[in-house]
């Protein structure tokens, strides 16, 4: 069974989602939830679902090796759920093609550094696009770049706001995102 690490910086919804969903697989499990904002929502989901939490700051991530070598007694994978962090150098050399991100646009679209949560579903809603969606792609040394793995389109109406393209996205990532982890880990693992 491999081991997932989570990145999160907010509410924790899709991390919430990915440990329920691997509670019920021998494909993975959730050992640890790994969070940069003391304050975050996420900390009360891993309390309730009994999964590690750990606070770090932003010196822990980037000048020492504390996280890193936690990762590599904790982690084969590394999922980033809503966390807004661009990852050391040193953690992507340590885990080729085992952090996948999930973006709230179709990426190459709205991507990139300031880019996320209501940031990318104004644009998106400025730009009056048809359509929206999701993208699940690995991570490399640049934000929102690294190979797409899959997308998941939703519709757009010309009334919807921000907030209404926010839950149609909600949807897809609930849908989608632990399943596309799930099929990466034992695309690879065959």
């Amino acid at each position: 069974m491999k081991r997932i690490v989570i990145f999160a910086s907010g509410s924790g919804t899709n991390a919430e989602n990915i440990i329920k969903f691997f509670n019920h697989t021998k494909t993975a499990k959730v050992t640890y939830v790994l969070c940069n904002n003391e304050h975050a929502k996420v900390f009360d989901r891993c309390k309730k679902l009994d999964i590690k939490c750990l606070h770090f700051k932003k010196e822990t991530f980037f000048t020492s090796d504390e996280i890193l070598n936690l990762l590599k007694e904790q982690a084969d994978y590394i999922i980033l759920a809503g966390f807004l962090w661009k990852i050391p150098t040193k953690i992507i050399d340590a885990f080729p093609n085992k952090i996948i991100n999930i973006h709230p646009a179709l990426l190459p679209k709205y991507g990139g550094k300031g880019m996320y949560g209501m940031n990318v579903h104004k644009a998106v809603k400025e730009n009056k696009e048809s359509e929206t969606g999701i993208t699940i792609h690995y991570v490399n040394a640049n934000y929102d770049e690294g190979a797409i793995i899959y997308q998941a389109k939703t519709a757009l109406l010309s009334e919807d706001t921000p907030e209404k393209i926010a839950e149609k996205i909600h949807i897809l990532e609930q849908r989608y995102f632990p399943r596309v982890i799930e099929d990466v880990i034992l695309a690879i693992n065959e």
